[in-house]
C-alpha cells in the first residue's frame, strides 16, 4: 500500500550558514560599531547576546532575515525571554525538530475530518499515512499543505 511520512526535520547546515551570515552582518554594521554583540549556536537552540535589550530585536530581525534567505520556515523558531547579567543581555532561541503530539492529532483529526479513504498514525515525532490509492495520499499533501498549521511540514519516505 502506498504510503508517506510527514516531518518537521531541520537542515542545521543551513541553520549554522544562517547564524554564520548573521555574525558576519553584525561586524559591518553601523549600529553594532564597537558593540559586543554575536549569536552561538548551544545545543538545539540559538543564544543572542547583546549589551542592550532593543539591540537584541534587531539582531533578531536580521537572523530571521537569514533564516528565510536559507529556506528555513520560521515557524520552527521560538523566542525565550530575554535575560540580564554582568552587563550584557541575552535570549534564547529554541529551534523546534519533530511534530508534537497536540499537532499531530489535530493533523489525524483534519484527515479524518476530511473524509479521505486514508489511514494516519502517530509514530514518535512524525505522521504515517497510508492508502490505497496515490491520488488520496496526494490529497492529503495538498490539504496539509493548505492548512494553517503550528509547525512547518515536510513529506518525506514516500512508497508506491
Amino acid at each position: 500500500m502506498p504510503s508517506f511520512d510527514v516531518v518537521n526535520e531541520l537542515d542545521w547546515h543551513e541553520v549554522s550558514n544562517a547564524v554564520d551570515q548573521a555574525n558576519r552582518e553584525l561586524g559591518t554594521r553601523y549600529d553594532f560599531k564597537g558593540v559586543e554583540a554575536k549569536f552561538v549556536v548551544k545545543d538545539k537552540s540559538i543564544v543572542m547576546e547583546a549589551q542592550f535589550e532593543p539591540q537584541l530585536q534587531q539582531m533578531f530581525e536580521m537572523l530571521f532575515q537569514k533564516m528565510v534567505k536559507r529556506g528555513i520556515d520560521l515557524k520552527s523558531l521560538e523566542r525565550g525571554d530575554a535575560t540580564l547579567g554582568n552587563m550584557r543581555v541575552s535570549q534564547p532561541i529554541t529551534v523546534k525538530e519533530g511534530i508534537e503530539a497536540p499537532a499531530a492529532k489535530k493533523m489525524v483529526k483534519m484527515i479524518k475530518d476530511a473524509k479521505i479513504k486514508v489511514q494516519a498514525q502517530i509514530q514518535g515525532e512524525q505522521l504515517r499515512v497510508t492508502g490505497k490509492k496515490r491520488d488520496d495520499l496526494q490529497q492529503v499533501m495538498a490539504l496539509l499543505k493548505g492548512a494553517e498549521l503550528d509547525v512547518p511540514v515536510q513529506f518525506t519516505n514516500f512508497r508506491d
